[in-house]
């Protein structure tokens, strides 16, 4: 019988710079990461897409145990009294609240919502377990998925109505503890973006307007995007008293005496996975950051029949070499070589390898790498030190790429008409703002401009007048459209 014709890769049909929002539609759906679920605004995320999840999970799940973090699971459904206990969290959530209908027959004729955080259910659960100072801190967090009803369109990874999270909640018995661990989590945040994700983002706190609701602080990461939109990549918020206070969580200080209990509560998300795509990717697919990708390493050999049982030995003996890289050999029959390369660097392996019958002969390999496109002759049994560096070397030149850009977008602005010339020029904007979220509101409806936050190593302004309202304004904060 004839062999089987293998079918045609059908790459990406837009250019990135063209239309960004098209582009990465593609990506996602072609180089199988995701796809649109049958309920709308879901997503199915597809085994390369969950790959990277796993990595993020992976990576920063070390980093937090090492910081005293313990995992646990709390429940998908949560009563509607809780979140009626601390108002400003209710109001702040109540759009994006999804409730379960209930028949005559449940047990409570209470309303249960499908966690959008859960804040509520942990903290009533914290409220039985501490009783003494002995207890704190206590730092738990749970990865999870949490459902937000209210979106405007699906963007997978970037904006559906359930998500992968993780949730860190912690209790501390001062407020100087519990705001320098606020912190320290947002720098973990920054360190999973720089050395996993290669993505440069700013630090900063939200202003009024976008701070979390019942927080007294948000900071978070904010990434820059190639399209000049900005993106939150993590939060980190400071809660004071607030939750403790609704929720009664007290301890029995070392003056034996009751004291309410001071918490944050820090995520990310898949939403990550979104950051990484439209950061890296190019118009032949994804580019998946050296640190985060599990395969770094795809070998291709060349073959023909005189020389098959020659070229699949030295792959083999390469994967073996390669082992750490978890390479994968792609020895698929009816598939042209050609094909391959296509089909890899639209799934974005960093590095390939092509080995054919000449190689073979001559103890040498291609290495290629996917950002650059670059190609190197390299020895054998030189392989893995190059493989090594060219990891190294792909993982820097990606952030310094991107860090370049974000350094190139920002502009400081001083009146509105250069605000709106910026804003038009899909910069990221600097500029002198009062914060008040009246304000805010106004300028967001007159040029669709969001705050994204004031930078943590900025200084405040003595003397300054609001970019927008003219009234006195002590902090430089940065704007942009955004997802």
């Amino acid at each position: 019988m004839p062999a089987e014709k293998a079918p045609k890769l059908v790459g990406i049909t837009v250019k990135k710079s063209e239309d960004m929002s098209e582009w990465y539609n593609q990506v996602v759906l072609k180089s199988e990461l995701a796809d649109y679920a049958p309920i709308h605004g879901f997503m199915v995320i597809r085994p390369l897409g969950m790959m990277m999840w796993e990595q993020i999970q992976h990576y920063f799940d070390a980093r937090i145990k090492s910081l005293g973090v313990q995992n646990a699971y709390f429940p998908l459904l949560i009563p509607e009294s809780f979140f009626k206990k601390e108002q400003e969290h209710a109001e702040g959530f109540a759009p994006e609240v999804a409730w379960i209908a209930q028949d005559e027959n449940a047990e409570s004729e209470e309303r249960l919502a499908i966690r959008p955080t859960s804040e509520t259910m942990m903290y009533d659960m914290y409220s039985k377990w501490i009783r003494s100072h002995r207890d704190l801190p206590l730092k738990i967090n749970q990865w999870c998925n949490v459902v937000r009803w209210e979106i405007k369109a699906t963007k997978l990874f970037l904006r559906t109505r359930e998500f992968l999270w993780q949730e860190g909640h912690c209790v501390y018995s001062t407020h100087e503890e519990e705001r320098e661990d606020t912190l320290r989590f947002l720098k973990e945040y920054q360190r999973v973006a720089h050395e996993l994700l290669a993505i440069p983002v700013i630090m900063g706190w939200k202003t009024k307007g976008e701070r979390f609701a019942g927080a007294n602080d948000t900071f978070t990461i904010e990434g820059f995007m190639p399209d000049g939109k900005a993106l939150q990549m993590g939060t980190s918020h400071d809660l004071g008293q607030n939750f403790s206070r609704a929720f009664q969580i007290k301890f029995s200080g070392e003056d034996e005496k009751d004291h309410l209990a001071w918490q944050n509560s820090w995520g990310i998300s898949t939403r990550l996975i979104g950051a990484v795509i439209m950061t890296h990717g190019d118009d032949k697919g994804l580019v998946i950051p050296p640190h985060l990708a599990k395969n770094k390493v795809v070998i291709v050999p060349i073959i023909f029949d005189a020389s098959r049982e020659q070229v699949m030995k030295a792959a083999a003996a390469l994967e073996k070499q390669l082992h750490e890289y978890n390479a994968l050999v792609d020895a698929r029959d009816n598939y042209s070589a050609g094909w391959k390369f296509n089909e890899w660097e639209m799934k974005g392996i960093p590095l390939r390898i092509e080995l054919g019958p000449r190689d073979v002969g001559n103890n040498q390999c291609v290495l290629v790498r996917r950002d650059t496109g670059q190609k190197k002759i390299v020895p054998l049994h030189e392989i893995k030190k190059v493989v090594d560096e060219e990891l190294s070397a792909m993982h820097h030149a990606m952030f310094a790429k991107q860090e370049k850009w974000v350094k190139d977008s920002l502009v400081t602005v001083s009146t509105m008409k250069e605000f709106e010339s910026a804003l038009a020029q899909r910069k990221l904007i600097r500029a002198l703002f009062c914060g008040q979220v009246d304000c805010e509101k106004a300028l967001k409806e007159k040029t669709t401009a969001t705050s994204r936050c004031i930078p943590l190593d900025e200084k405040p302004h003595k003397g300054g007048a609001c970019i927008h309202c003219n009234q006195p304004a002590e902090w430089y904060t940065l704007f942009a459209k955004a997802y």
